[in-house]
């Protein structure tokens, strides 16, 4: 595989390191990517968005949701059994699972529900004031308004 050298973006850029480790990871990360539990992301709204996994046999205490360091953890531990259970065909699996999603900047997990064999998290992107854009009223010098004034008229 490829391996990218990203100095040159750290050397132009500022505030960009994280786009750029973002990058690195896609790039190197592991070929075979889990598939259990599977899901889907849907964008709701402008802002908002929710990712939709299915947990078929999990209860809400044996799932666990957690923010931390810019990312979504999505995981979940089956309790064991009491009475041993003798299955002729299991295909529904109840194994252990944690799954990483990477956050955007400014974007928070709203809530999330648990029906119907599906876990739904709902997502949110909050756009600061300070990054809103804003119009910046440019101020002429007192002396140069007054000969511009006069020159329109």
């Amino acid at each position: 595989m490829r391996n990218l050298d990203f100095a040159p973006l750290y050397r132009a850029t500022v505030g960009f390191d994280r786009i750029a480790d973002l990058m690195d990871r896609a790039l190197s990360a592991d070929v075979a990517q889990p598939t259990y539990p599977p899901y889907n992301i849907e964008k709701i709204d402008e802002n908002a968005y929710r990712i939709s996994i299915a947990v078929a046999g999990f209860t809400p205490e044996e799932l666990s949701v957690e923010v931390k360091e810019g990312a979504l953890f999505v995981s979940a531990r089956k309790a064991p059994e009491e009475a041993e259970r003798s299955y002729l065909h299991r295909g529904i699996a109840t194994r252990a699972f944690e799954r990483r999603f990477a956050l955007a900047d400014h974007v928070r997990v709203t809530g999330a529900t648990h029906e119907h064999g599906m876990l739904h998290i709902d997502l949110v992107r909050e756009t600061p004031e300070a990054l809103k854009p804003r119009r910046i009223e440019i101020a002429r010098p007192a002396g140069v308004a007054q000969v511009v004034d006069a020159a329109v008229n």
